[in-house]
């Protein structure tokens, strides 16, 4: 007699459930692109969507209580010329987005906390660098303001984006970068490519450190890095079948498991919970969510069930595990984007009969502070990203911050305390007003420019700059200077206005004279 043993998990009976669709989302023109990217990226504040636009690109920002149907003349975030390919939020800052567009150009943007109230075209930072369209963004897990981008001209792009500055450049791709994904505490990258290899880089200096052949099928393929160090990918094989792998970094080309799922053609998205060390497969053009679970034990990627819907899905986002419901057991929710409009949210849940906080299902998952800082990051520093509990339920650290603007510091900082309070600081703010009093724009030492947001005020200092004797020389010498200058086009406008009023007197008196004459070479008889 032989008995079978089952799997010991607390995974096992995850079951997914889609809301109703008055608890949905409504009436979105989703974007018609057919770049490989899952068109929403979500927070615990916000919930993103890159739309259809006329004119230009745009994606739409929506609070999570905006349920229903939306308004076809909901405000957008439109600053974009072209079609925009990629969006993300900023990890660290709830209310900061980056999106990657056709034009060429990455924009960061600052979204108010209650949402848009108008259509919003200035960002808080222009990151120039691209020559060819931008269809990858994503932000470093540990490090303050550091994004990676990359576009169809083969090139990754490193940015510090608190100074608009390129910290890395990456040229060692052949072709365009499909995937890219920091492990856990950013100290490494990988990378896939169109000529079918998975890289392991060193983002700080661009070093490639191991690739090999990644999935033999010539369409799109994705990679990620798992909490504990391995590497998850899909892709297709030459027979144009999906498939999926789990690899060790320091053997690629020998995958610790291959395995065929099915014969679509979409390409599969694999979303990750570091926390639960779940990977949820997401196709393209698919009806149905996959979910697996990743142990240190043989097979080492466990098929769990399977989430069917009717509709096929044309994107989808992940929402971070701050925004998740304990109380429920929740330990996913999705947002799911169909070709009707519809952006539907389903849930993953574990069944506990218990309503107590469940400790085991939820360990200290990411914060949104900042474990390091971009310039330490580049100076060779790793950390791990902050964890916080969500016992008690999660409280944003970012909750009605404003963006600060001054000189030698981070447009992206979250403000302070008392950062505006010393002489020096004062002078330094009261410089940059001087420099940007119509446009809101600051140069910095290095050149580079930052902008401030419309819709989020600067912060005034409360200190008053000290004035000498000798400033306030220099500034009646330049005073006087300038009414000389005015004086003496004064003086030149007057003359030549006298020299063209003469000449008009001029032209008169000869068109007349020229009349008479006329008039007797015309009528010899009344002369």
């Amino acid at each position: 007699m032989s008995f079978r043993v089952v799997r010991s998990s607390k995974f096992r009976h995850v079951y997914g459930q889609a809301l109703k669709r008055e608890q949905c989302y409504d009436n979105i023109r989703v974007s018609k692109s057919s770049w490989d990217s899952t068109f929403c990226a979500v927070n615990p504040k916000f919930l993103a969507i890159i739309v259809e636009s006329a004119g230009g690109g745009a994606f739409i920002v929506l609070p999570h209580n905006k349920v229903g149907r939306i308004p076809a003349d909901h405000p957008l975030v439109g600053g974009h010329k072209g079609p925009v390919l990629d969006i993300a939020w900023c990890p660290h800052n709830d209310n900061v987005i980056a999106s990657g567009s056709e034009d060429c150009v990455v924009k960061v943007w600052q979204i108010p906390d209650g949402g848009l109230s108008r259509t919003l075209t200035d960002p808080v930072v222009d990151l120039l660098y691209h020559q060819r369209r931008v269809g990858l963004v994503l932000w470093h897990p540990s490090a303050l303001n550091v994004l990676l981008t990359a576009g169809s001209d083969n090139q990754v792009v490193i940015w510090n984006v608190g100074t608009g500055e390129v910290l890395i450049h990456m040229d060692c791709h052949p072709d365009i970068v499909f995937s890219a994904c920091f492990n856990w505490d950013g100290s490494k990258l990988v990378t896939t490519c169109k000529d079918k290899k998975i890289r392991i880089i060193d983002p700080r200096t661009g070093d490639i450190e191991a690739e090999a052949l990644c999935h033999e099928g010539s369409k799109a393929t994705r990679a990620i890095f798992l909490r504990h160090g391995l590497i998850f990918t899909t892709g297709f094989n030459r027979s144009s079948e999906r498939q999926y792998s789990l690899r060790a970094p320091d053997a690629l080309s020998e995958p610790i498991v291959m395995v065929d799922l099915d014969t679509s053609n979409g390409v599969m998205f694999p979303l990750y919970d570091p926390d639960t060390n779940m990977v949820y497969l997401c196709g393209k053009g698919d009806s149905v969510i996959r979910y697996f679970e990743i142990t240190p034990e043989p097979p080492f990627v466990h098929y769990i069930n399977t989430f069917q819907t009717p509709d096929p899905q044309r994107g989808i986002g992940l929402m971070p595990k701050r925004g998740c419901d304990v109380s429920s057991c929740e330990i996913a929710r999705f947002y799911r984007l169909n070709n009707s409009g519809l952006c539907q949210t389903i849930t993953m849940t574990v069944p506990r009969k218990s309503e107590l906080f469940q400790e085991d299902l939820y360990p200290d998952t990411l914060s949104d502070e900042a474990a390091i800082s971009a310039e330490e990051w580049i100076g060779g520093t790793n950390a791990d990203p902050c964890l916080i509990s969500l016992k008690g339920g999660y409280v944003s650290q970012s909750q009605g911050q404003q963006l600060s603007v001054t000189k030698k510091s981070n447009v992206l900082d979250k403000p302070k305390p008392n950062i505006l309070n010393s002489k020096k600081t004062a002078a330094n703010h009261d410089q940059s007003n001087n420099n940007n009093i119509s446009g809101g724009a600051e140069t910095t030492d290095s050149g580079s420019k930052k902008y401030e947001s419309a819709s989020q005020p600067v912060q005034v200092a409360s200190a008053v700059p000290e004035v000498t004797a000798a400033d306030l020389k220099a500034i009646q010498d330049e005073i006087r200077k300038l009414k000389a200058v005015i004086v003496k086009h004064e003086n030149r406008i007057r003359a030549l206005e006298a020299q063209a009023k003469a000449r008009d007197e001029e032209n008169n008196i000869k068109a007349e004279k020229d009349s008479v004459e006329d008039s007797k070479r015309l009528n010899p008889d009344e002369v």
